[in-house]
């Protein structure tokens, strides 16, 4: 049933989706639901079309708008239970995906889910600022993206230190975006980042839409981002220092 509700709205929204890419999304499901009910990883909704357009199809809807072509490595950062990167990685199964997470038991789960599923894609548990600092992931990825993981000047030092010059950062946001891109300006221009468009990503017989931050990446980010575990937050990138 949810195969032919994901099948049904991918054609919808012009997203090529296989008979097996479809299996692999309710097998996450299973999987998903099953892990939720030992330990809490995530909001799983009990109605199964719910299911379909919150958590699956809202995390492959910008591949319906303008995906951009040579992507061969992605970084999901602040993956969580694995939104957006093993929708993600299911519909590209070409694109090597990294998930990165800092809390143990979601990486656990998220390499089970890979296993299972033989994604072309590894979890590693770190923590962003950390993972951005490695030499084998800084400056690697041509997309590095997050899903309701902070605000725009939060995510901008947390994605854009992984995306190598002329990559991608893709935030994907609520609807509401106004006043966090225009507190993220400064943060963008700081960390090599330049703001391509902003998208709104919409799903089949939903009356709610999200927004898709597309960033490009003009410029490598200086040494000193990302700061330590913890200092972004504290003292987001707002304003250029006097």
């Amino acid at each position: 049933m949810l195969e032919q509700m994901l099948l049904t709205s991918a054609r919808e929204m012009s997203i090529p989706m296989t008979d097996a890419q479809a299996d692999k999304f309710a097998q996450y499901h299973a999987m998903l639901t099953e892990a939720n009910a030992r330990f809490n990883l995530t909001r799983v909704p009990d109605d199964l079309r719910e299911a379909a357009d919150r958590n699956y199809l809202d995390c492959v809807s910008p591949l319906a708008h303008g995906w951009p072509e040579g992507i061969h490595t992605l970084v999901d950062v602040g993956s969580g239970a694995g939104f957006p990167g093993i929708p993600l990685s299911i519909m590209l199964p070409e694109a090597h995906v990294v998930l990165v997470d800092a809390l143990g038991k979601r990486v656990k789960f998220l390499q089970s889910v890979i296993a299972a599923l033989h994604l072309n894609a590894e979890a590693v548990h770190l923590r962003a600022e950390d993972a951005a600092r490695r030499p084998e992931l800084r400056e690697r990825f041509d997309l590095a993206v997050a899903r309701a993981v902070a605000p725009m000047n939060l995510l901008a030092e947390y994605l854009l230190p992984f995306v190598r010059v002329g990559g991608r950062m893709l935030a994907m946001k609520g609807p509401s975006l106004e006043g966090e891109l225009a507190e993220a300006g400064y943060a963008l221009s700081e960390l090599g980042g330049r703001l391509d468009r902003v998208e709104s990503a919409k799903i089949p017989g939903r009356d709610w839409s999200h927004s898709l931050v597309w960033v490009e990446k003009a410029a490598p980010t200086p040494e000193k981002y990302p700061r330590k575990p913890g200092v972004p937050e504290k003292r987001p990138l707002i304003v250029a220092k006097k």
